[in-house]
Protein backbone atom coordinates (compact mmCIF):
# COMPACT_ATOMS: atom_id res chain seq x y z
CA UNK A 1 0.00 0.00 0.00
CA UNK A 2 3.12 2.57 0.92
CA UNK A 3 4.69 2.03 -2.76
CA UNK A 4 1.33 2.31 -4.04
CA UNK A 5 1.15 5.78 -1.97
CA UNK A 6 3.77 6.55 -3.51
CA UNK A 7 3.44 5.90 -7.37
CA UNK A 8 -0.20 7.80 -7.08
CA UNK A 9 1.32 10.93 -4.86
CA UNK A 10 0.61 9.89 -1.43
CA UNK A 11 -3.09 8.89 -2.95
CA UNK A 12 -3.80 5.32 -3.03
CA UNK A 13 -3.73 4.20 -6.54
CA UNK A 14 -7.24 3.00 -6.66
CA UNK A 15 -8.36 5.87 -5.09
CA UNK A 16 -6.65 7.78 -7.61
CA UNK A 17 -7.76 6.29 -10.67
CA UNK A 18 -11.71 6.53 -8.88
CA UNK A 19 -11.17 10.28 -9.00
CA UNK A 20 -10.16 10.65 -12.42
CA UNK A 21 -12.87 8.62 -13.75
CA UNK A 22 -15.28 11.24 -12.20
CA UNK A 23 -16.83 13.86 -14.19
CA UNK A 24 -19.13 17.03 -14.05
CA UNK A 25 -22.29 15.96 -14.45
CA UNK A 26 -23.02 18.71 -16.81
CA UNK A 27 -20.59 17.03 -19.27
CA UNK A 28 -22.17 13.78 -19.18
CA UNK A 29 -25.31 15.34 -19.60
CA UNK A 30 -23.98 17.10 -22.77
CA UNK A 31 -22.31 13.74 -24.11
CA UNK A 32 -25.69 11.95 -24.05
CA UNK A 33 -26.36 14.52 -26.74
CA UNK A 34 -29.45 15.96 -24.63
CA UNK A 35 -28.21 19.63 -24.76
CA UNK A 36 -24.99 21.62 -24.15
CA UNK A 37 -22.92 21.96 -20.46
CA UNK A 38 -24.81 25.24 -19.93
CA UNK A 39 -28.34 23.44 -20.44
CA UNK A 40 -27.48 20.52 -18.91
CA UNK A 41 -27.03 23.30 -16.03
CA UNK A 42 -30.64 24.62 -16.39
CA UNK A 43 -31.58 21.28 -16.15
CA UNK A 44 -29.86 20.19 -12.79
CA UNK A 45 -30.90 23.40 -11.23
CA UNK A 46 -34.83 22.45 -12.54
CA UNK A 47 -34.44 19.44 -10.74
CA UNK A 48 -35.04 16.96 -13.29
CA UNK A 49 -31.77 15.36 -13.11
CA UNK A 50 -31.35 12.40 -11.02
CA UNK A 51 -28.72 9.99 -10.25
CA UNK A 52 -28.95 6.51 -8.78
CA UNK A 53 -32.83 7.95 -8.29
CA UNK A 54 -31.34 10.91 -6.21
CA UNK A 55 -32.09 14.41 -7.24
CA UNK A 56 -28.56 16.54 -7.83
CA UNK A 57 -28.91 20.42 -7.62
CA UNK A 58 -25.25 20.75 -7.12
CA UNK A 59 -23.78 21.85 -10.25
CA UNK A 60 -20.59 21.19 -9.69
CA UNK A 61 -21.36 17.59 -8.32
CA UNK A 62 -19.19 14.56 -10.24
CA UNK A 63 -19.32 11.27 -10.81
CA UNK A 64 -18.63 8.17 -13.02
CA UNK A 65 -20.41 7.68 -15.56
CA UNK A 66 -19.71 3.64 -15.69
CA UNK A 67 -21.05 3.38 -12.18
CA UNK A 68 -23.94 5.90 -11.60
CA UNK A 69 -27.42 5.76 -12.96
CA UNK A 70 -28.05 9.34 -14.72
CA UNK A 71 -31.78 10.20 -15.61
CA UNK A 72 -33.00 13.09 -17.40
CA UNK A 73 -36.73 13.48 -16.93
CA UNK A 74 -36.84 10.27 -15.36
CA UNK A 75 -34.99 8.99 -19.18
CA UNK A 76 -31.39 7.18 -18.54
CA UNK A 77 -28.98 8.34 -20.42
CA UNK A 78 -25.98 7.09 -22.20
CA UNK A 79 -22.74 8.90 -23.09
CA UNK A 80 -21.97 8.75 -26.77
CA UNK A 81 -18.25 8.72 -27.05
CA UNK A 82 -18.02 9.66 -30.75
CA UNK A 83 -20.30 12.36 -32.10
CA UNK A 84 -22.40 11.89 -35.12
CA UNK A 85 -24.19 14.57 -37.98
CA UNK A 86 -26.95 13.90 -40.15
CA UNK A 87 -28.81 15.66 -42.83
CA UNK A 88 -32.30 14.24 -43.07
CA UNK A 89 -34.80 15.49 -45.49
CA UNK A 90 -37.91 15.55 -43.37
CA UNK A 91 -41.06 14.38 -45.64
CA UNK A 92 -44.13 16.80 -45.13
CA UNK A 93 -46.37 15.46 -41.95
CA UNK A 94 -43.31 13.81 -39.79
CA UNK A 95 -43.39 15.94 -36.44
CA UNK A 96 -40.18 16.79 -35.50
CA UNK A 97 -39.75 14.98 -32.53
CA UNK A 98 -38.11 11.58 -31.34
CA UNK A 99 -40.78 10.01 -30.34
CA UNK A 100 -44.38 10.47 -30.33
CA UNK A 101 -46.90 9.18 -27.44
CA UNK A 102 -49.52 9.29 -30.03
CA UNK A 103 -47.59 6.88 -32.72
CA UNK A 104 -48.03 9.83 -35.77
CA UNK A 105 -44.60 9.59 -38.18
CA UNK A 106 -41.62 11.52 -36.47
CA UNK A 107 -37.73 11.50 -37.19
CA UNK A 108 -36.91 8.44 -35.59
CA UNK A 109 -38.86 6.51 -38.51
CA UNK A 110 -36.46 7.42 -40.53
CA UNK A 111 -33.25 6.39 -38.73
CA UNK A 112 -33.78 2.95 -36.92
CA UNK A 113 -31.14 1.30 -38.57
CA UNK A 114 -28.80 4.13 -36.06
CA UNK A 115 -28.03 2.81 -32.49
CA UNK A 116 -26.95 5.90 -31.13
CA UNK A 117 -28.85 8.66 -29.15
CA UNK A 118 -29.98 11.37 -32.01
CA UNK A 119 -31.56 14.47 -31.34
CA UNK A 120 -32.97 17.02 -33.66
CA UNK A 121 -31.17 20.48 -34.14
CA UNK A 122 -34.30 22.96 -34.51
CA UNK A 123 -37.55 22.05 -35.66
CA UNK A 124 -39.72 22.14 -38.57
CA UNK A 125 -43.74 22.01 -38.24
CA UNK A 126 -45.68 19.09 -39.72
CA UNK A 127 -46.61 20.69 -42.29
CA UNK A 128 -43.51 21.38 -43.71
CA UNK A 129 -40.34 19.25 -45.26
CA UNK A 130 -37.05 19.79 -46.26
CA UNK A 131 -33.62 19.90 -44.39
CA UNK A 132 -33.02 19.37 -40.40
CA UNK A 133 -30.04 18.06 -38.84
CA UNK A 134 -29.36 15.29 -36.35
CA UNK A 135 -26.92 14.58 -34.13
CA UNK A 136 -25.46 13.58 -30.72
CA UNK A 137 -23.07 16.92 -30.19
CA UNK A 138 -25.24 18.65 -27.32
CA UNK A 139 -22.99 21.68 -27.38
CA UNK A 140 -23.64 21.87 -31.28
CA UNK A 141 -27.06 21.70 -30.85
CA UNK A 142 -27.51 24.74 -28.48
CA UNK A 143 -25.28 27.00 -30.53
CA UNK A 144 -27.05 26.24 -33.58
CA UNK A 145 -30.25 26.82 -32.24
CA UNK A 146 -29.31 30.21 -30.02
CA UNK A 147 -30.43 33.11 -31.78
CA UNK A 148 -27.38 34.86 -30.66
CA UNK A 149 -25.51 32.69 -33.82
CA UNK A 150 -28.00 33.91 -36.06
CA UNK A 151 -27.64 30.72 -38.39
CA UNK A 152 -29.64 31.98 -41.67
CA UNK A 153 -32.47 29.40 -42.77
CA UNK A 154 -33.52 29.29 -46.19
CA UNK A 155 -36.94 27.90 -47.32
CA UNK A 156 -38.50 27.61 -50.83
CA UNK A 157 -42.27 28.05 -50.76
CA UNK A 158 -44.82 26.96 -53.68
CA UNK A 159 -47.87 28.99 -53.78
CA UNK A 160 -51.56 29.36 -54.93
CA UNK A 161 -52.24 32.29 -57.20
CA UNK A 162 -50.73 35.77 -57.88
CA UNK A 163 -47.72 37.08 -56.01
CA UNK A 164 -49.08 40.35 -54.42
CA UNK A 165 -47.34 43.37 -55.98
CA UNK A 166 -44.66 44.64 -53.67
CA UNK A 167 -44.39 41.25 -51.40
CA UNK A 168 -40.81 41.30 -51.69
CA UNK A 169 -40.31 44.69 -50.50
CA UNK A 170 -42.71 44.63 -47.87
CA UNK A 171 -40.65 41.55 -46.52
CA UNK A 172 -37.50 43.10 -46.57
CA UNK A 173 -38.85 45.91 -44.57
CA UNK A 174 -40.61 44.04 -42.06
CA UNK A 175 -43.91 42.92 -41.31
CA UNK A 176 -45.95 43.68 -37.80
CA UNK A 177 -46.90 40.06 -36.61
CA UNK A 178 -48.46 39.07 -33.32
CA UNK A 179 -45.22 38.90 -31.19
CA UNK A 180 -42.95 42.13 -33.06
CA UNK A 181 -41.80 42.83 -36.11
CA UNK A 182 -41.11 39.74 -38.53
CA UNK A 183 -38.56 39.88 -41.85
CA UNK A 184 -36.99 38.12 -44.50
CA UNK A 185 -32.88 38.73 -44.92
CA UNK A 186 -33.88 37.61 -48.78
CA UNK A 187 -36.05 37.20 -51.21
CA UNK A 188 -36.69 35.62 -54.71
CA UNK A 189 -38.76 34.87 -57.19
CA UNK A 190 -37.60 31.40 -58.47
CA UNK A 191 -40.66 30.45 -60.75
CA UNK A 192 -44.79 31.98 -61.31
CA UNK A 193 -45.65 29.73 -58.15
CA UNK A 194 -42.62 29.15 -56.40
CA UNK A 195 -40.38 31.75 -53.95
CA UNK A 196 -37.22 31.55 -51.77
CA UNK A 197 -36.54 33.64 -48.55
CA UNK A 198 -33.94 33.41 -46.20
CA UNK A 199 -34.60 34.50 -42.40
CA UNK A 200 -32.29 34.14 -39.23
CA UNK A 201 -35.46 33.75 -36.66
CA UNK A 202 -36.73 30.63 -35.31
CA UNK A 203 -40.02 32.22 -33.92
CA UNK A 204 -43.16 30.06 -34.35
CA UNK A 205 -44.46 28.88 -37.56
CA UNK A 206 -42.70 32.41 -38.76
CA UNK A 207 -42.88 31.84 -42.42
CA UNK A 208 -46.07 30.78 -42.25
CA UNK A 209 -47.17 33.85 -40.44
CA UNK A 210 -45.61 36.29 -42.84
CA UNK A 211 -46.49 34.89 -45.77
CA UNK A 212 -50.18 35.34 -44.44
CA UNK A 213 -49.49 38.33 -43.31
CA UNK A 214 -48.37 39.60 -46.73
CA UNK A 215 -51.45 37.57 -48.42
CA UNK A 216 -49.19 34.48 -50.04
CA UNK A 217 -51.13 31.42 -49.60
CA UNK A 218 -48.65 28.93 -49.01
CA UNK A 219 -49.04 25.37 -50.40
CA UNK A 220 -45.65 23.70 -49.97
CA UNK A 221 -42.70 25.09 -47.21
CA UNK A 222 -39.98 23.33 -48.32
CA UNK A 223 -35.93 24.40 -45.94
CA UNK A 224 -33.25 23.45 -48.39
CA UNK A 225 -30.47 24.97 -46.04
CA UNK A 226 -29.50 25.49 -42.56
CA UNK A 227 -26.64 28.15 -41.73
CA UNK A 228 -23.86 27.04 -43.95
CA UNK A 229 -25.55 23.00 -44.30
CA UNK A 230 -27.32 22.41 -47.73
CA UNK A 231 -30.42 19.73 -48.60
CA UNK A 232 -28.35 19.05 -51.77
CA UNK A 233 -29.87 16.09 -53.40
CA UNK A 234 -30.65 13.87 -50.24
CA UNK A 235 -33.59 12.41 -51.29
CA UNK A 236 -37.19 12.88 -49.27
CA UNK A 237 -37.15 10.35 -45.90
CA UNK A 238 -33.50 9.61 -46.71
CA UNK A 239 -30.76 10.84 -44.57
CA UNK A 240 -26.47 11.26 -45.55
CA UNK A 241 -23.75 11.90 -42.92
CA UNK A 242 -22.31 15.44 -43.19
CA UNK A 243 -18.77 15.53 -44.89
CA UNK A 244 -15.50 16.86 -43.18
CA UNK A 245 -16.10 20.12 -45.12
CA UNK A 246 -19.79 20.57 -44.22
CA UNK A 247 -18.86 19.61 -40.54
CA UNK A 248 -16.30 22.01 -40.72
CA UNK A 249 -18.12 25.09 -42.15
CA UNK A 250 -20.63 24.80 -39.42
CA UNK A 251 -18.34 24.34 -36.48
CA UNK A 252 -16.58 27.91 -37.76
CA UNK A 253 -20.27 29.40 -38.34
CA UNK A 254 -21.13 28.37 -34.44
CA UNK A 255 -17.34 29.21 -33.22
CA UNK A 256 -16.48 26.24 -32.26
CA UNK A 257 -12.95 25.31 -32.09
Amino acid sequence: MGVARTLCGGVDCREWIALMAEMRLNKIIADAGITSRRGADELIMDGRVTVDGRQIRELGAKFDPEKHKVEVDGETITRSLSKTYLALHKPRGVLSTMFDPEGRPSLADFIDLRTERLFHVGRLDKDSEGLILLTNDGDLTFRATHPSYGLEKTYIIEFDGKLPTGVDKALLKGVELEDGMGRVLAFKHLSPQWLEVTIHEGRYHIIRRLMEAVGVDVLRLIRTKFGPISLGETLEGRWRDLNSAELISLQKALDIN
